[in-house]
């Protein structure tokens, strides 16, 4: 399932709309302006509208959603927390109205009070949200999904063993309330800069035996993955190229071939039958090519390319 991150200007649906067009299988959108604390309630037409293109195109149960940047739920600074644990809230109910089955989350940054006291804070604000029966429609049930950063600054999450500890808390402040519903989010971009090396030391253009050996570095990267957070838990992909080299902690995306990260490692991932079932979005800048083509469906080629061999 290969998607981009997508404008709702103009309606929800319209997302929905352009990731057809531009030839991919699922997509993922912010649900509400992500630079504003608050934002109008969901329309009931606009929902409806959502909820009848997910059907038309049998895209239930695989759409994604980002949620806010100004949420940081590992802040120390009470008000900061309280308005990120309200938001919190917000996006998983969000989510639950237009049948969007994953919301995706920066863990937030401790500001120097430490990351187990970060994380413990994140699992107090999950909880709370996961109590009052946030994400929930019906039987439908929204996951959070934890997603690694560059780690940059005071962030959370640099490390695969940041995104467990979190979890973590997350179950033992929730108590069951949580009920499987919390798992992850890779970002390749994130990885390389967090000083994962996802193309074994081979130059990023790397063909023949260079690829082969990006394919087996990635592929250690994931099962180390795979050792210390699961991936059964692994419920989204970021395939992003990374401006920034390994271990810079510099989170700038570009387009796949076009960075650090390395195509073999894109190979890997998309022929790793293990990660058949899990939505695979670009969130790689938004524009054209010197040949006039939208950059999404340049880098949606490629994928496909690459997983075909």
């Amino acid at each position: 399932m290969f998607g981009s991150h997508l404008s709702v200007a103009g309606g929800m649906v319209n997302a929905l709309t352009s990731a057809t067009e531009l030839g991919f299988d699922t997509v993922q959108v912010f649900t509400k302006n992500q630079r504003q604390w608050k934002a109008p309630a969901l329309k009931d037409s606009e929902a409806r509208e959502w909820l009848s293109g997910l059907k038309d195109r049998g895209w239930e149960r695989r759409t994604v959603s980002h949620a806010t940047y100004l949420m940081n739920c590992a802040s120390p600074d009470a008000d900061l927390f309280k308005k990120s644990a309200a938001m919190l809230i917000e996006e998983l109910n969000r989510c639950a109205a237009l049948s969007i089955p994953f919301l995706v989350a920066h863990p937030g940054s401790h500001l120097g009070e430490g990351v187990e006291k970060g994380a413990a804070r994140i699992g107090k604000a999950a909880a709370e949200a996961f109590r009052k029966g946030a994400g929930v429609a019906g039987a439908f049930r929204v996951t959070l999904c934890l997603e690694n950063t560059a780690g940059g600054g005071a962030t959370m999450g640099r490390t695969f063993e940041e995104l467990a500890l979190v979890k973590q808390a997350i179950d033992d402040a929730s108590q069951g309330d949580a009920d499987g519903r919390v798992g992850f989010c890779v970002d390749t971009c994130h990885a390389l800069a967090a000083g994962y090396d996802l193309r074994g030391g081979t130059p990023p253009k790397a063909a023949g035996a260079g690829r082969a050996r990006q394919r087996e570095a990635c592929r250690a990267v994931l099962n180390e993955f795979d050792r210390v957070c699961g991936l059964g838990l692994l419920r989204v992909l970021h395939l992003n190229d990374s401006k920034g080299a390994l271990g810079s902690r510099l989170d700038r995306h570009t387009h796949l071939g076009m960075g650090e990260v390395g195509l073999g490692a894109f190979q890997e991932i998309v022929s790793d039958a293990r990660l058949r079932d899990v939505p695979m979005i670009l969130e790689t800048p938004k524009e054209d090519d010197e040949k006039g083509r939208a950059w999404d469906t340049v880098n949606l080629g490629v994928l496909r390319r690459l997983a075909k061999g």
